[in-house]
């Protein structure tokens, strides 16, 4: 289940490539977005190796990621502190994902503004309930460990905050491990379907708010929240605190909701 091996083909320069892992990342007939992000971010990073640490990402999922593609990467504009690579997962029937990625060395701050983490803020993972046991979909029973981060039968509207870990530490770097993990809940859309669908999340954009995260035991508190859904869309916000209440991404994330 290593994500090194679906990794280790990326090799930085543009061609065709063979993810020999990808089936055991696979969303229905597309790689999980948090593994084809990763994708494109290894080939950016790769491709680039001397860049600074990365701060943010747009990204677009435009058709299903399989185990062939293409993929390239793109210095865009490198200025005195912040470098734009563009990087792209093209398959046989066009282009499949297309990523901005904003790399940028540290600066003197001039001001500060922590972020908070929720009133609402739960008990440690350790004693938390198991969550998405059976009906979670196989890429994450065979790569994460989830645990309720919310009430389990409370009303939490269009929310869904959950307990997350990989069972692998996978020997990835902060970001990686961050990018791989961001997108690993549900849209808290699910919530309020009035009938029962599929969903299909078509950007995602995040700033790393801690680049260099650490979290206790490798858990993070990952949330999904729709802030407006309606005609077939939701406007889902996705944020992600350590075990300690640090929140280390903020990002915000279109999703198609049928049925």
């Amino acid at each position: 289940m290593t994500i090194a091996s679906l990794l280790a083909p990326i090799t930085g320069k543009p061609g065709p490539v063979r993810l020999e892992r990808a089936q055991d990342w696979m969303q229905g007939r597309t790689l999980y977005g948090g593994a084809s992000a990763l994708v494109a971010y290894t080939a950016a990073r790769r491709a680039f190796p001397d860049l600074p640490v990365l701060r943010a990402a747009q990204i677009g999922f435009i058709a299903p990621v399989s185990e062939e593609i293409e993929v390239s990467a793109q210095i865009v504009r490198q200025g005195r502190n912040v470098t734009q690579v563009r990087s792209e997962i093209h398959t046989e029937n066009g282009t499949a994902l297309t990523a901005l990625w904003l790399f940028a060395d540290e600066r003197d701050p001039n001001g500060v503004e922590p972020a908070r983490r929720p009133d609402d803020w739960p008990g440690p993972p350790s004693q938390a309930e198991v969550a998405m046991k059976e009906e979670a979909p196989s890429f994450i029973r065979n790569n994460f460990e989830i645990r309720y981060g919310q009430t389990r039968d409370g009303d939490h509207g269009a929310t869904i905050r959950r307990w997350a870990r990989l069972t692998e530490d996978h020997g990835l770097d902060p970001v990686s491990k961050l990018i791989l993990m961001g997108d690993v809940m549900p849209p808290g859309a699910m919530r309020i379907m009035q009938r029962m669908g599929p969903i299909s999340s078509i950007n995602w954009s995040f700033n790393l708010l801690d680049p260099a995260s650490q979290s206790a035991h490798g858990w993070y508190l990952a949330e999904n929240a729709s802030q407006h859904a309606d005609s077939g869309y939701s406007s889902e916000r996705l944020r992600m605190w350590d075990a300690d209440g640090r929140q280390v991404l903020d990002g915000l994330q279109c999703v198609a909701v049928f049925g």
